[in-house]
């Protein structure tokens, strides 16, 4: 009897820690939706965005060190610009990553495919690298993984934008998954991909010159027409706009 009553302790135990853990990560969520719904809200308000309808689109700079948020009601075609987040902190140049432990930021088209409310940086936005490209062009064993926008101001490849702005672009991202985006795209750029950006960067790291153009081709299409191009990845690793081969 005394130790069945011992096995039973220890189950609740158990049970009460579980449920401590999953209140705890919980609560970040909760936390930013306290602290962040009403701004948020505010910000669409101000755009004539619907929080119901929003669809979102991410742009990174890594010379400038910015991230922009852009987004869009469901049926429209024209994303409007909502909010910039400036990096925090930084970690390598400018230049694709194309291995483990390089401590690049990467470059080219992406999707946030993961969220997690469990971060060691609080909140954290997943990227699918390597995606496609990287895993042909990167290293083949080892391109590197876990690539995050996060909280804190840490970072050996991801973008860190404090604890404090993650909490409202994790609701922004959390409003467009519920009313049924499953993939926010994000393009993260050298830089801001003007003319003579490209001029200058493509002499100081030439090695990267065709990539580069490959990536502004579809920065000016967005500068242009402020629509999100599809985006197909060749079996070169090449990236090319979709309407441009006829699809």
């Amino acid at each position: 009897m005394k130790n069945q009553v011992i096995i039973l302790i220890v189950v609740i135990m158990g049970l009460v820690s579980n449920c401590h853990q999953r209140s705890n990560d919980l609560s970040r969520v909760e936390t930013a939706y306290l602290e962040k719904e009403a701004f948020v809200d505010h910000l669409l308000i101000e755009k004539n965005l619907l929080s119901e309808e929003l669809n979102l689109f991410f742009r990174a700079f890594k010379k400038e060190q910015e991230l922009e948020v852009w987004g869009k009601n469901t049926k429209d075609k024209i994303y409007k610009k909502i909010i910039t987040y400036p990096f925090c902190s930084f970690s390598g140049q400018i230049g694709p990553k194309r291995k483990e432990g390089d401590r690049q930021i990467p470059e080219g088209v992406y999707i946030i495919d993961r969220f997690n409310p469990r971060s060691q940086f609080y909140l954290s936005l997943g990227l699918n690298y390597p995606n496609k490209s990287d895993k042909i062009r990167g290293d083949r064993q080892k391109p590197g993984s876990d690539i995050f926008i996060h909280g804190g101001c840490q970072t050996i490849g991801c973008i860190p934008i404090t604890d404090d702005k993650i909490k409202e672009l994790y609701v922004l991202a959390s409003k467009s998954r519920d009313n049924g985006q499953k993939e926010i795209s994000i393009h993260i750029f050298p830089g801001k991909m003007t003319e003579s950006l490209l001029l200058d960067i493509t002499k100081e790291k030439p090695e990267h010159t065709s990539f580069w153009k490959e990536l502004k081709a579809i920065y000016d299409h967005f500068e242009m027409k402020k629509e999100v191009p599809g985006i197909e990845i060749l079996e070169s690793g090449t990236y090319q706009i979709k309407n441009e081969l006829g699809n």
